[in-house]
Order: C-alpha cells, then structure tokens, then sequence
C-alpha cells in the first residue's frame, strides 16, 4: 500500500527531528509536541533545521561562548529587534556541520517565520513576556520569472525519452531498458502537474486504466483522485506491462517507478532524470521536475483560463499561489499585444 511509502518516510523524519533537537535546549521540545497535531513530520524536521541554525546564530554571535543547548527562554526574551534583522544577515552567508549555506530571499522568510512561530508558542503559553521576532518584518520576496517549456519543448522531452536520438553512447546502454519509465513518469507530470514527491509515492495499486484515474497523497496526507488522459495512459499502460513482465521485481516491491535496481525511485533519481533529458532538449532552461509542474498548470490555465480549477488541480490551497501560472499568461499576452499594434502602415511602394 503507498501508505507504508509514507509511513516509513514519516518515521525516518521523527528520527532526524530527534536527532536535531538532542543539540538544542530541552524546551525546544515542548515546542514540538505542542505542535505535532497540527504539522507533518516533514514539516516539523524543517522546522528543527530552522532552528538549530537560529541557535547557532545565537551562540556564535549574541550570547558568545555559550553552548547552544544551554541558551536559556530568559535570554530569548530579551533579545531585540535588532538581533533578528542581523540574524537575517547572517542567513546570507553562514556555516552549519562544516559546509557553507546561503539563504535566497525565500529561504530568509520561511526561517524567520519558523522563529516567529517558536516565539509564539511560548507567548502564547506565558512562559515569554514579550515576543520581539513579531516587531521584525517578513522579507519582501520579488516575483521570479516563471521557467516552464513550450509546447515544442514539451515534445521533444518525450520524444528523447522515447528514441534517445541526442543521447550519448554512454546513455544509450540504459536508454532501452528504461525509455517506457521514462516516458511514462514525463507523461505524468507534464500530464498531471503532481508533485515529485507524490510521484515517487505512487504504487502500480493506485493507477486504474478503466476511469484513467490515480490516487495520490498530498501534503498533510491527505489521499486525492486525478485523473489522466488517454495519451498519459497509454504510456503509463506500456509502462506498467513491461514492469509486471519483469521477474526481477520483488513481490513485495509495489512502486510505480522502478530503478534500475528494480525498488522504488528516490527523489534524488527523479530530479536526475529529469535534469538529464531537459539538458539535452534545452540546455539553458534549468528544467526540474517542479518547472513540469509549472508547465502543466501554464498550459491548463491558457486552455481553460479557470484559476480556480487550476488550483484546485495542483492541489494549493491558496488560490493566490496559483496566480504564479496567470502572470505567466500576462507575459505571454503582453508580448502579442505589441506584436499586434501597429503604429503606421507601409505604404505601398515604399
């Protein structure tokens, strides 16, 4: 069942948590009980790594020589407004475990908001009297332009996948024991726009071809049905046929997508296959398997111009995160306008 593909992945993530939080004050804790019922435990480890660098910050440059695990409320307390924007600064370039981080704008935000929610809780609890990270702004994020593929892209990632013509002689020895996988798992996303982690997810009993639906688990775990067109089943169907022939499958392995060790695909191998094909296909579009999510809901807005379906589709539960795929639209739409406008005509001789 995909629930033990989840189920295993939650438990490797209250491990990491704890791991996490072993090194930070015993409060921290609480914390994180306090907020179990209401977050994944995916959520939950990021917010751990959120912290540990918020307390490292600490340690290293506010409350000097003072190990982390014995930074106390009482000093959180009293630290100002300040000390929070230079904690901004300092996600611009820090080291964590030996290796050096960088924080984009978002990255600055979500971390600052992971404090602000740690400072909350105990506010909220009374054990703070004050609650300074609340007197500092959230980091302005600026619109990015949207990196999607054009329909001729679109195309030629399937057609690569399905012949290999560019690929180099190294790729050809694996591209004919997994050119239908490949297809398929293409055809799903750019079919489909699921997420990456609801695609490794998926097991062979979630796919019915008499309804060309799926199940898939969303954030918060929440099970939904999709739906795929005819084109999208026909090259999940070839998929699936090759897989169930093949004898060196375990008859307990029930993923969908199969590496070549025949278990379930990782995230990391997805992202790997995907970067490989749209290298080929279009070298200077960095192509992930997030950019075929935004290819689908581009593509759906422009043939429905329903928002609301568009989002609901995608699985967001803000509306205001779909509006992404409209200002794409816009651009496109802008860019025929001044195609169309015509200040003076030629005339003829001229």
């Amino acid at each position: 069942m995909a629930k033990d593909y989840y189920a295993d992945r939650n438990v490797l993530n209250n491990r990491k948590t704890e791991e996490v939080l072993s090194d930070l004050p015993p409060y921290v804790f609480d914390y994180f009980v306090g907020i179990e019922p209401r977050t994944s435990a995916l959520t939950r480890l990021n917010y751990a790594y959120d912290l540990r660098v918020f307390y490292q910050y600490l340690s290293e440059k506010i409350f000097k020589n003072t190990p982390v695990a014995e930074i106390t409320l009482e000093q959180l307390e009293g630290l100002d407004s300040f000390i929070f924007e230079r904690y901004l600064l300092y996600l611009g370039d820090y080291e964590i475990n030996g290796k050096r981080s960088t924080c984009n704008e978002q990255a600055k935000k979500r971390k600052l908001a992971s404090v602000r929610s740690f400072y909350k809780y105990f506010y909220n609890k009374g054990l703070l009297e004050a609650n300074p990270s609340s007197k500092v702004t959230l980091p302005k994020i600026h619109d990015k332009e949207i990196i999607r593929l054009e329909v001729n892209e679109v195309v030629d990632i399937l057609n690569e996948a399905e012949y290999g013509e560019k690929m180099s002689g190294h790729m050809k020895l694996y591209h004919e024991n997994t050119k239908l996988r490949d297809v398929a798992l293409l055809s799903l996303f750019l079919g489909t726009g699921i997420r990456i982690s609801e695609l490794v997810g998926l097991n062979v009993d979630d796919i019915d071809f008499m309804t060309n639906a799926f199940i898939v688990t969303r954030k918060g775990g929440n099970r939904t049905i999709l739906y795929f067109s005819d084109e999208v089943g026909g090259a999940l169907y070839e998929y699936v046929k090759q897989r169930e022939a093949n004898k060196k499958v375990p008859q307990d392995e029930r993923a969908l997508f199969l590496s070549l060790q025949n278990r379930r695909m990782s995230v990391r191998a997805v992202e790997n296959l995907v970067k490989k094909y749209a290298s080929i296909v279009t070298p200077l579009k960095h192509i992930t398997p997030h950019k075929l999510r935004s290819t689908f809901g581009t593509n759906l807005y422009r043939e429905t111009g329903d928002i609301y379906q568009v989002a609901d589709t995608l699985g967001h539960k803000d509306v205001n995160t779909t509006k992404r795929h409209y200002a794409a639209i816009s651009e496109d739409n802008r860019r025929k306008s001044a195609e169309v406008i015509r200040l003076r005509e030629k005339e003829n001789g001229d």
